[in-house]
């Protein structure tokens, strides 16, 4: 079952892309009581669990980061203008709490922009722009923004939201892209602590992946992999005017198992591999496309070429303040990943090849 103080813990963490040390601090302490940790120079945690052989070394990656902001200037009202870190939809922003870590602490804000009774008809007509939204710090006459809070450009920033269960067994949280990857990883390591495996395990927490895959190039240095795997969200189609009984990307439907994304068409014998291992083992699954990218999309063409697949998990309102997930799908994906691990021999790692 899933663990919720874990995720409690993992999704309220404050890490944006470059700024990952408390998701980062989580992994190390939790990962470590499975394997050895080291990181490598980026801030990527690296985990080795030994397994029964050295071969093959199987590269399992969830990023740490998550989508957030960064001071670009203050303004001499004291308002604070601010970059996405990550991709975000301008409309999802208006309104929101947000908290931005200074050198003094942390200080609660919410994103504001000229309010719709001053917007002209033409302005009404468009989409809010980033560039004119600002933070508001609680701005007032003789209150000092940069003084009192130690504000300035390059500070980070992370949405307000708490994790809150929901009813039939779902979960609302921020940064479950990729928190809850992380998540996975864990509890697979926990499943198989202290058990022979017929590999290397190589359980990575990686960094800046939202910003272009970064933590995943420089961890695959590390590792040196024979296979890989991403561990990420994947997306859930569901909404008012679409039936869910049509969707395979819904809600409790079990893990996710790319057949395509933006980024890398996976080694197809590892996804038939998977699938197989999926049904034999009856572990909810179904296929799924995205158009975004995860670690492998850096991983596969690392060196001479690494044999890879992408595993997600139906996550609603990603990128967003809150996003919302099925306990069950989240227990799934972590039997499927577990299943993997228990059975990727140097037999089928040398069939992966066979092309």
């Amino acid at each position: 079952m899933a663990d919720r103080k874990l995720l409690r813990e993992l999704t309220e963490a404050f890490g944006p892309s470059g700024y990952e040390t408390e998701s980062a601090n989580i992994m190390a302490r939790e990962l470590g009581q499975a394997g050895k940790v080291s990181r490598d120079g980026l801030g990527s945690v690296v985990c080795r669990v030994a397994g029964s052989t050295e071969r093959p070394r199987i590269m399992v990656s969830a990023h740490m980061d998550e989508v957030g902001f960064m001071v670009k200037s203050i303004t001499t009202d004291g308002y604070v203008r601010f970059l996405p870190i990550g991709g975000w939809s301008p409309q999802v922003l208006l309104g929101q709490r947000v908290l931005v870590r200074t050198r003094k602490g942390d200080f609660t804000g919410v994103i504001g922009s000229k309010p719709p009774h001053e917007l002209t008809e033409e302005e009404r007509k468009q989409l809010p722009v980033i560039d004119k939204m600002f933070i508001d710090l609680g701005c007032a006459e003789g209150f000092d923004v940069k003084t009192k809070l130690g504000v300035r450009p390059g500070d980070p920033i992370v949405p307000v939201s708490p994790f809150v269960e929901m009813g039939k067994n779902l979960m609302m949280a921020k940064a479950w892209d990729d928190r809850g990857g992380c998540g996975i990883v864990i509890e697979a390591a926990r499943a198989i602590k202290g058990k022979k495996h017929p590999n290397a395990v190589f359980l990575v927490g990686s960094v800046q992946e939202e910003v272009g895959l970064r933590g995943a190039r420089t961890a695959a240095e590390v590792v040196q992999p024979d296979v890989a795997l991403a561990l990420d969200v994947s997306l859930s189609y569901e909404q008012p005017d679409k039936a869910r009984k049509d969707l395979p990307e819904r809600l409790g439907n079990g893990a996710a198992i790319l057949v395509h994304d933006n980024s890398m068409i996976p080694n197809t014998r590892l996804r038939d591999w998977v699938i197989d291992l999926a049904e034999k083992k009856k572990i909810r699954y179904h296929l799924t496309t995205v158009r975004g990218g995860y670690d492998t999309g850096a991983i596969h063409v690392h060196r001479s070429g690494v044999p890879s697949l992408a595993i997600g998990w139906p996550t609603r309102y990603i990128h967003a303040h809150t996003g919302i997930v099925s306990a069950a799908d989240y227990d799934a994906t972590v039997r499927l990943l577990t299943a993997v691990i228990e059975n990727l021999d140097e037999a089928v790692s040398k069939s992966l090849r066979s092309f």
